[in-house]
Order: structure tokens, then sequence, then C-alpha cells
């Protein structure tokens, strides 16, 4: 470890999880990298942790996000948990290549920090615990980029490199992504305890997150109710996640068991893709070779996991029926939640009954053509605020360019503009443009963003850093990041590994 660990300012650390016991983690220390260097500092999320200004300055802080020094106060360790991956059972998994450093207090209340690349834990299986710059580039990325969608999501403080190997497909570098997040407790942290019996800890472990994230269900009478309290919070908030993820038109690409949120956030970006041309049946996951984690498959996915999770607290909750009928009110939840964010995008200010079947057939209307899902949504946007202004028609022309068959356009512009007849357009138009973003991370732009970092220029990092913490706005000069991607974009391939 690095001599500097006791120069860094000292934050106010808390290990409640290590209080679990060794059942539930293994204490283990980061393996040092060679030559760090800052690759993305998230200064605006530092400041909202509460972090000094001038807590990025110290070597120290290099030092201990790299793993090269664990922080005075924190207690690094891995959890193990278990889980369900391609619907297959895989057994005991747990964190391979991510290392907890404890929970700090912030003004954002509690948060937890992690390492991720910072080398082997006891539940590495085959692996080497590392990251490499061009994942955790991603992730970095993607996780801002969701919090500026307004998507629940794990955060990421910084992103440090090394020119330590790592063989991937390729040999590449490494790197080290600190993120944060209020907990990374797990759907398979729970299945883990289950399948192996261990009722004891699995009630423990339930005790612990209603007593640190669900505090709300501790006015339930203590038993099955509380837990069964649990299940029903964890279906709601999975079900808004699930519709915010579809109205952006984002797939994540690997929604084991393993990679679901007890906290309904989106957590572990891999193979994760924003979709260029609408098409339901896209896999953004090379490795998904029957296309299980397809976008239009997502939300039936989520309720398949949900009921992997409720089947892990059946033994606490001890009704099956009470069980069944919490998990099947995802069928209801969804969709109504899916509706109020479709609806959001079209600057409806409530949903009426009709406006499922205009919604429905929008999405018909860009499957069929495959149109940029992103750009239609922002032209429209732009258009209905041009409209509200001239009453004109030809205010749509920039939607219009975006079609191949312009009856079918006009027919669904007909039933929209019909359908916005009462309503405030100007309104409309505010609420549109605050709810479909100009900028999303496609694919090709964080790829153009990594071969720059690969030389040793982070600037692309940088910029789109900046835009996608703020993706409404219009970012004059930075036109070129939300345009049409370039025909290469198809050809991006991104497994597992990434």
């Amino acid at each position: 470890m690095h001599p500097l660990a006791d120069t860094l300012l000292p934050l106010p650390w808390h290990n409640r999880f290590a209080t679990l016991g060794h059942a539930f983690h293994t204490p283990v220390a980061p393996t040092p990298l060679r030559d760090v260097h800052w690759v993305g500092r998230n200064e605006a999320f530092a400041h909202a942790l509460g972090l000094p200004p001038d807590w990025w300055q110290s070597q120290a802080a290099l030092q201990a996000l790299a793993g090269n020094a664990v922080m005075p106060g924190s207690q690094t360790l891995a959890s193990v948990y278990s889980g369900h991956q391609f619907g297959v059972w895989a057994g005991q998994l747990g964190d391979g290549r991510a290392l907890s450093l404890g929970e700090i207090e912030t003004p954002m209340g509690m948060q937890e920090l992690q390492l991720k690349g910072a080398g082997l834990t006891p539940y590495s299986r085959m692996g080497d615990g590392r990251a490499v710059l061009r994942s955790s580039i991603r992730e970095y990325l993607c996780s801002e980029a969701m919090h500026g969608l307004g998507i629940p999501t794990t955060r990421a403080l910084a992103i440090v490199g090394s020119p330590d190997k790592v063989l991937r497909e390729e040999t590449e570098t490494a790197a080290v992504v600190t993120r944060v997040a209020p907990s990374f407790l797990r759907f398979g942290h729970f299945e883990h305890f289950a399948a192996a019996g261990k009722h004891e800890e699995l009630q423990q472990l339930a005790d612990f997150a209603i007593a640190h994230h669900f505090s709300e269900l501790l006015t339930l009478p203590t038993g099955p109710q509380r837990y069964l309290g649990l299940l029903q919070t964890v279906v709601h908030r999975t079900a808004a996640l699930l519709a915010h993820w579809q109205a952006v038109g984002f797939c994540h690409g690997v929604m084991n068991t393993d990679n679901m949120s007890l906290l309904g956030l989106t957590i572990d970006y891999g193979p994760f893709q924003f979709l260029d041309g609408f098409d339901p049946a896209h896999i953004c996951n090379h490795s998904d070779h029957q296309g299980r984690y397809a976008y239009a498959r997502q939300p039936q996915i989520a309720f398949w996991n949900l009921y992997c999770l409720g089947q892990a607290l059946l033994p606490l909750i001890q009704d099956q029926d009470a069980t069944v009928e919490v998990l099947d009110g995802f069928k209801t939840i969804y969709p109504a939640q899916l509706d109020l964010r479709m609806a959001a995008k079209l600057g409806l200010q409530e949903v009426q009954t009709g406006d499922h079947g205009l919604i429905d057939s929008v999405f018909r209307l860009l499957a069929t053509e495959r149109t940029d899902y992103a750009i239609f949504w922002r032209r429209l946007s732009q258009a209905m605020a041009a409209y509200a202004q001239s009453q004109h028609l030809s205010a749509w022309d920039s939607v219009s360019d975006v079609f191949i068959n312009l009856e079918a356009w006009h027919n669904w512009r007909a039933a929209y503009l019909q359908r916005t007849a009462g309503e405030d357009l100007r309104q409309c138009a505010k609420t549109m443009l605050a709810h479909n973003p100009k900028f999303v991370l496609r694919n090709h732009l964080g790829e153009q963003a990594i071969a720059q970092a690969k030389m040793g220029d982070f600037s692309g990092v940088a910029t789109l850093q900046k835009l996608l913490s703020a993706p409404f706005d219009e970012h004059t000069g930075f036109e070129n990041y939300a345009a049409f991607p370039p025909d290469w974009a198809s050809t991006i391939a991104i497994s597992c590994s990434s």
C-alpha cells in the first residue's frame, strides 16, 4: 500500500455492511497499480457528496482511488452473492472485481463507495479482478448520463488509469472506477442465502436492508408482513426503473439477477446501448446469442427476476399466494409507469383513455422504418415549440424528414394534434423539451472518447461528461454530438467483458 494514505483528509466513514459478519463478505485489500493517473474526475458530484474542493489535489486521493492506499477509517471488503445468469442458476458469485470501501455521510445521505477493477477477490472465479480503460470509461460516462436523464442509477466519482496490461479479447490497459450508491445490494444477495437454506442469514440481510434503506417499512409489524412490504417496494421501484429505460430507449444488455439492484437503481454497466434506429428486437450484447435481453424483452425479464427475488424471500414471507399477488402487481404498475413516461415525452399533462393507443402507434411507426429514436423525439419537441407559435403545419417539416412513408407519419401526426388540441401547446413543448434529451451516450460517441483516451487524451471523456450531465440543454456548438450516427456505428460489438 502507498504510504500517502495517512495524508489524505479523513472522511466520515461508516462500515455498516461489515457488521453483518463474514457470512456476507470477505475482507480483502486492493491490488496496487503502477504509474496511476487521472482519467476522469466528477467534480460536481464530489461537491454534492460534500468533499472539499481541493480533495482531488493531493497525490493521496489519486493513490486511494487507484486502490494503492486504503483511506483511514474505511474497510475494504468484497460481498458474496449468487444469481441466475441468462436464465440459468449460476450458484455462488460475488464481487469479483469490486471492493467496497464503506459508507460516508454526505448531504445526500449515507453513500457507499466501491472501487471497480481493484484486483482479485475470493469471488473472482476465473477472472483477474481488473477492469480495462474501455469498460471503465463506458461505466463512468453512462452512470452520469443516466443521472442526467433523471433515471435512478449508481454514480461515478472518478476513473484512474494505469499502463498495467490486462488481457480481454485483446491486451488493454487497466483502470479503476470509483462508483457510488446508497447500497449495492442485489437480488442475488438474497438468492445466495435462500438457495443455501441459510434462513437466519437471509432474515438478517432483509432486516439490514429494511433498517438502512427501506425505513418506511419499520411502521409495519415485524415478521412476514414487513418482508412482503419489502418485496412490494422493490416491485414498484423496478417497474418504475424499467419504464424509464424503455421510454429513453436504453438497453442494459445483461439483466442477470445478480445485476438487479434491490433499490431500483441501474447497476453494472457493461454491454449497454442507447438505441439508434428504433428496433424493439435490438440485442446490444454480442454475447447474448438467444436475444434474452433484447430491448423489448427487458420488462418481461425484470418480471422474471422479481419472481426469483420473491422465491428467495418466501421463507420469510411464508405466504406463497400473497407473494404471487405482490409480484403480479408488476403487470399493472409497469404499463402505467410507461404510459406516464411516454405521455411526458408527448407533452401531455395527464394520461387519458386512448393515450395508450397513441403511444403504441408511435412505437409501431418508429419500428417500421427504424427511425432514429433520440432524434425523432427531440425534433418532435422542437416542432411542437414552433407549432405552438405559428400554428402552421410547416413547423413539423424537420420531423417529416426522418420518415420515408410520409402518409403513415401524417396520419399519426393528425391523431397527435387532435389529442393535443385542448392542451396549452407552449406548455406541451416545455414538457417535451424537458423529457426528450438532445444528447444520449451513443456507442460511437463512447468509442471515439475511448480511442482518444487510449492515446492519453482524456478531453473526449470530459466533453461527453459535460454534455451528458445536462442532456436536455442545447449546448450550442456541440451539435455533432447529437447528430445521426455514422455508418460504422452499426458494426460496434459490445460483449459482457465490456
